[in-house]
């Protein structure tokens, strides 16, 4: 068995018994094509439905060495909540675990699976609306983060669910990329931005999806999600944690909890 199935497994068991990896298991993907082969063969030994994919930033030099600024992660949809009550969600105690303030885009129509390029626009006509939510990043390796964007790509681009809230009315002409965004974890903020500096936005995280997604053959459906990328940064949490983040005037919660094992 070759050592991107290992890893796949290691990580698919580990999510599956909510327990721990202490340390990576095989030797860290050299390059994105292997990165996202582990994350091709782990999704394929999950057979859970994706209800969407989370889209996270690649900082530089990183980004200058991979050819690209972005990565993408899938979204199960055992782990989408509404935001109406605050729902509980769950992170890995023995891994890692944060909070992200996030604009959600929905598909309205399914992209050309052969079109690999797009302009803004193009992205734009196939999102249907925009929502206000959190993903929550977590991961059974504790040192996920810690050791770059390939290892990240490897367990499911980190992602273990997200919180969708509102939807914001006409958001083509809402202003939105200029509202004001925040991040408090029990009563306490910690972090503040705009979505304006993020790259080139939530419409350009869907573009880099659409594309990034046709290049590997995997196809997309109405109705899924597009988590853009973390407006105030990546905020680590621990269970029993009290999060909100504030976009403008909207509002989006959730409590923390300790991840169980499936049933």
């Amino acid at each position: 068995m070759s050592d991107l199935n290992v890893i796949a497994e290691a990580f698919v068991a580990a999510r599956r018994d909510a327990r721990g990896l202490p340390e990576y298991p095989g030797a860290v993907p050299a390059t994105l094509a292997d990165a996202y082969a582990i994350q091709d063969r782990a999704l394929a030994l999950t057979g859970s439905e994706v209800a969407g994919w989370k889209v996270g930033r690649i900082n530089p030099p990183l980004d200058g060495q991979l050819g690209t600024n972005r990565l993408a992660g899938p979204i199960f949809t055992g782990f989408v909540q509404q935001g109406d009550p605050a729902p509980a969600m769950p992170v890995f105690g023995e891994g890692f675990g944060a909070a992200e303030a996030e604009f959600l885009l929905r598909i309205g129509t399914a992209p050309d699976p052969a079109k690999t390029s797009y302009t803004l626009d193009e992205a734009a006509d196939l999102i249907d609306a925009v929502h206000v939510g959190l993903e929550i990043a977590s991961s059974p390796f504790p040192g996920i983060n810690a050791h770059g964007p390939l290892v990240t790509i490897s367990d499911f681009g980190n992602n273990h669910g997200l919180v969708v809230g509102d939807a914001i009315p006409d958001w083509r002409n809402s202003g939105f990329l200029d509202w004001p965004v925040t991040l408090s974890i029990d009563g306490v903020e910690i972090g503040a931005a705009a979505a304006r500096t993020m790259l080139d936005g939530p419409v350009g995280a869907a573009r880099f999806l659409f594309e990034t997604l046709a290049a590997r053959g995997i196809a997309l459906r109405p109705g899924q999600w597009i988590s853009s990328g973390a407006v105030t940064g990546v905020h680590e949490v621990s269970p029993n944690a009290q999060v909100t983040a504030t976009f403008g005037t909207m509002r989006v919660s959730c409590t923390i909890e300790a991840a169980r094992p499936a049933a």
